[in-house]
């Protein structure tokens, strides 16, 4: 019998393309090597074999999930299967009647990103001019009353305006706002020091969320995420490493976390190969950095170990080379300083004008 854990939620990575070129993107930099797509029968059998494992949520997500076709094919299938389905989107393209057809096929919530709280600054981020749609989408998911989430990814460039996003979302109705500091992988790594934030903006934009949190409570959630390299501990990464997420990229390749693949000499498996089950429970990919065996000092005998399970491990490769050692954002870490030099050389870009890597365009 196996001793894998039980995963709760599928993140179903469906395609790559989306028209925004946002600067902290997760998806991977080398975007035209993964240009791959899996067929909808082959997400019908993902979403199938994951209600079988245990998974009780799923996240469509991109890219931009919308570029799919058979998206409403896909949510009506998870909506048979009893999961809960979200839609994580950019807002384009989307009019009424697709969105009526996601409803009806299920669709229990809308995520909707936002890149700056003004058309400008939203323009700058995402090099793409959205926000007038943005705002009609969001009207429109909510006309359809449907719950959303406005999300906005922060970072140096639009830390001091938390007040405004928060004013945005109020005026829009929002459930749920979530304030998610830019975590540093894919295009958010190639652009670190254009959006790596001060401790004194950080701070004072958590104590304005923290403040409005209180004031909105039982009218709007607000979640603030701050960003490991500000923290004296590391998250626990997806909470653990192919614990309780699994991911499945848009060529069918299963992952632990959107990083994963920037992790060298782990051989991934691609659901066209093997079940999802078989890869869960029995790759070695999925293995690798589960439960303690593979961790050293100071995380071998770290009593948080059960708690943030050594941090992130791509995180712990892109900053050390080694993606078994002790995440760097640990302070215990032999290999912290390279988030202290990282913080001290940021402040010599900030006096510049940002120079950005844009998802898609270099």
């Amino acid at each position: 019998m196996s001793t894998a854990p039980r995963p709760y939620t599928l993140i179903a990575e469906l395609t790559y393309r989306c028209p925004l070129h946002c600067v902290y993107c997760s998806n991977p930099v080398e975007l035209e090597k993964h240009s791959r797509e899996i067929t909808t029968d082959d997400w019908l059998r993902v979403l199938d074999e994951a209600a079988d494992l245990g998974v009780v949520q799923v996240h469509f997500t991109g890219g931009e999930p919308l570029a799919r076709s058979d998206l409403e094919a896909l949510v009506k299938r998870a909506k048979e299967r009893e999961l809960y389905s979200n839609l994580v989107t950019s807002g384009i393209p989307l009019n009424h009647d697709r969105m009526q057809r996601l409803k009806d096929a299920g669709i229990d919530h809308v995520q909707l990103s936002f890149q700056g709280a003004t058309r400008e600054s939203s323009e700058v981020i995402a090099g793409y001019d959205a926000f007038e749609k943005k705002l009609e989408v969001a009207k429109l998911i909510k006309q359809l009353d449907l719950p959303l989430t406005v999300n906005v990814v922060m970072h140096r460039q639009n830390l001091d305006a938390t007040e405004d996003f928060i004013a945005l979302a109020e005026k829009l109705g929002a459930d749920r706002l979530e304030l998610a500091n830019t975590q540093y992988h894919g295009f958010a790594f190639a652009n670190r020091s254009a959006l790596l934030p001060t401790l004194d903006q950080l701070s004072r934009a958590q104590a304005t969320a923290f403040a409005a949190k209180e004031r909105l409570k039982g009218k709007m959630e607000i979640l603030f995420v701050k960003p490991d390299y500000f923290s004296s501990t590391p998250r626990a990464c997806m909470d653990g490493w192919a614990r309780r997420f699994v991911q499945v990229i848009p060529d069918g390749t299963v992952l632990p976390c959107h990083a994963a693949m920037t992790i060298p000499n782990l051989k991934f498996e691609r659901v066209a190969d093997s079940s999802l089950r078989a890869i869960w429970e029995d790759s070695e990919s999925m293995n690798a950095f589960r439960g303690e065996a593979w961790m050293s000092e100071p995380c071998k005998s770290c009593d948080k170990r059960t708690v943030d399970f050594g941090g992130c491990r791509c995180q712990a490769f892109a900053l050390t080379g080694d993606a078994a050692a002790t995440d760097p954002a640990c302070s215990l870490s032999s290999q912290h300083e390279v988030i202290l030099r990282a913080k001290r050389d940021a402040p010599e870009e900030r006096a510049r004008a940002p120079r950005f890597i844009y998802r898609g365009r270099g």
